[in-house]
Protein backbone atom coordinates (compact mmCIF):
# COMPACT_ATOMS: atom_id res chain seq x y z
CA UNK A 1 0.00 0.00 0.00
CA UNK A 2 2.82 2.40 0.85
CA UNK A 3 4.41 1.79 -2.57
CA UNK A 4 1.16 2.62 -4.35
CA UNK A 5 0.79 5.82 -2.31
CA UNK A 6 4.38 6.83 -3.08
CA UNK A 7 3.81 6.27 -6.80
CA UNK A 8 0.64 8.35 -6.74
CA UNK A 9 2.36 11.20 -4.93
CA UNK A 10 5.34 11.28 -7.29
CA UNK A 11 3.13 11.12 -10.36
CA UNK A 12 1.04 14.03 -9.07
CA UNK A 13 3.92 16.49 -9.18
CA UNK A 14 4.97 18.24 -12.40
CA UNK A 15 6.71 15.92 -14.83
CA UNK A 16 9.71 18.21 -15.21
CA UNK A 17 10.90 20.91 -12.85
CA UNK A 18 13.97 21.58 -14.99
CA UNK A 19 12.42 22.40 -18.36
CA UNK A 20 9.13 23.92 -19.41
CA UNK A 21 7.72 24.70 -22.83
CA UNK A 22 5.83 27.92 -23.46
CA UNK A 23 2.86 28.17 -25.84
CA UNK A 24 5.04 29.94 -28.42
CA UNK A 25 7.43 26.97 -28.53
CA UNK A 26 10.11 28.49 -26.31
CA UNK A 27 11.76 26.03 -23.95
CA UNK A 28 13.01 27.37 -20.64
CA UNK A 29 15.67 25.33 -18.87
CA UNK A 30 16.27 26.12 -15.21
CA UNK A 31 19.62 24.79 -13.98
CA UNK A 32 18.88 25.25 -10.25
CA UNK A 33 18.52 21.51 -9.57
CA UNK A 34 20.26 20.34 -12.72
CA UNK A 35 23.58 21.86 -11.62
CA UNK A 36 23.09 22.02 -7.86
CA UNK A 37 26.56 20.54 -7.40
CA UNK A 38 28.29 23.21 -9.53
CA UNK A 39 29.75 25.99 -7.42
CA UNK A 40 31.09 29.36 -8.47
CA UNK A 41 33.27 31.38 -6.13
CA UNK A 42 30.69 31.54 -3.33
CA UNK A 43 28.10 28.89 -4.23
CA UNK A 44 25.84 27.81 -7.10
CA UNK A 45 25.19 30.02 -10.13
CA UNK A 46 21.83 28.86 -11.50
CA UNK A 47 20.59 30.04 -14.87
CA UNK A 48 17.47 30.16 -17.00
CA UNK A 49 18.18 29.29 -20.62
CA UNK A 50 15.56 30.31 -23.19
CA UNK A 51 15.62 28.24 -26.39
CA UNK A 52 13.36 28.52 -29.43
CA UNK A 53 13.82 26.65 -32.69
CA UNK A 54 17.03 25.04 -31.38
CA UNK A 55 18.58 28.50 -30.93
CA UNK A 56 19.40 30.23 -27.68
CA UNK A 57 17.26 33.34 -27.30
CA UNK A 58 18.83 34.47 -24.05
CA UNK A 59 20.37 33.24 -20.82
CA UNK A 60 19.44 34.84 -17.52
CA UNK A 61 21.32 34.51 -14.27
CA UNK A 62 19.12 33.56 -11.34
CA UNK A 63 19.79 34.91 -7.83
CA UNK A 64 23.17 33.82 -6.48
CA UNK A 65 25.81 34.76 -3.92
CA UNK A 66 28.61 35.67 -6.33
CA UNK A 67 30.39 39.00 -5.95
CA UNK A 68 28.14 41.41 -7.89
CA UNK A 69 31.03 43.36 -9.45
CA UNK A 70 32.59 40.25 -10.98
CA UNK A 71 29.37 38.44 -11.77
CA UNK A 72 28.13 41.46 -13.70
CA UNK A 73 31.14 41.02 -16.01
CA UNK A 74 30.30 37.33 -16.39
CA UNK A 75 26.73 38.20 -17.37
CA UNK A 76 27.91 40.76 -19.93
CA UNK A 77 30.87 38.90 -21.40
CA UNK A 78 29.85 35.25 -21.15
CA UNK A 79 26.07 34.88 -21.14
CA UNK A 80 25.26 37.27 -23.98
CA UNK A 81 27.72 35.72 -26.43
CA UNK A 82 25.45 32.73 -27.07
CA UNK A 83 22.29 34.66 -27.96
CA UNK A 84 21.02 33.62 -31.40
CA UNK A 85 23.36 30.62 -31.70
CA UNK A 86 22.29 27.04 -32.31
CA UNK A 87 22.36 24.77 -29.28
CA UNK A 88 24.52 22.08 -30.90
CA UNK A 89 27.10 24.56 -32.16
CA UNK A 90 27.40 26.15 -28.70
CA UNK A 91 27.99 22.73 -27.13
CA UNK A 92 30.55 21.87 -29.80
CA UNK A 93 32.34 25.20 -29.42
CA UNK A 94 32.38 24.95 -25.61
CA UNK A 95 34.76 22.00 -25.85
CA UNK A 96 37.32 24.21 -27.61
CA UNK A 97 36.49 27.69 -26.36
CA UNK A 98 36.41 28.04 -22.58
CA UNK A 99 37.02 31.75 -22.21
CA UNK A 100 36.00 33.20 -18.92
CA UNK A 101 36.25 36.59 -17.33
CA UNK A 102 39.55 37.53 -15.76
CA UNK A 103 39.08 37.83 -12.01
CA UNK A 104 35.92 35.75 -12.09
CA UNK A 105 37.31 32.36 -13.06
CA UNK A 106 35.25 30.30 -10.62
CA UNK A 107 32.04 32.10 -11.57
CA UNK A 108 32.80 31.81 -15.28
CA UNK A 109 33.54 28.09 -15.02
CA UNK A 110 30.35 27.52 -13.04
CA UNK A 111 28.29 29.40 -15.62
CA UNK A 112 29.88 27.42 -18.45
CA UNK A 113 29.04 24.14 -16.71
CA UNK A 114 25.46 25.32 -16.06
CA UNK A 115 25.03 26.22 -19.73
CA UNK A 116 26.52 22.91 -20.84
CA UNK A 117 24.25 20.87 -18.58
CA UNK A 118 21.21 22.93 -19.49
CA UNK A 119 21.77 22.55 -23.23
CA UNK A 120 22.48 18.84 -22.93
CA UNK A 121 19.27 18.43 -20.93
CA UNK A 122 17.32 20.33 -23.57
CA UNK A 123 18.64 18.15 -26.41
CA UNK A 124 17.83 14.98 -24.50
CA UNK A 125 14.32 15.97 -23.35
CA UNK A 126 12.84 18.32 -25.96
CA UNK A 127 9.68 17.12 -27.66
Amino acid sequence: MAVVLALLLTSARPADDVMTKEKDGTYIVNTTTLAADVDGYMETTPLKIFIKGDKIEKIEALPNQETPKYFHKVKQDVLAKWNGKKVKSVLRDMKVETDGVTGATYSSNAVLENVKRGLQYYLKHKK
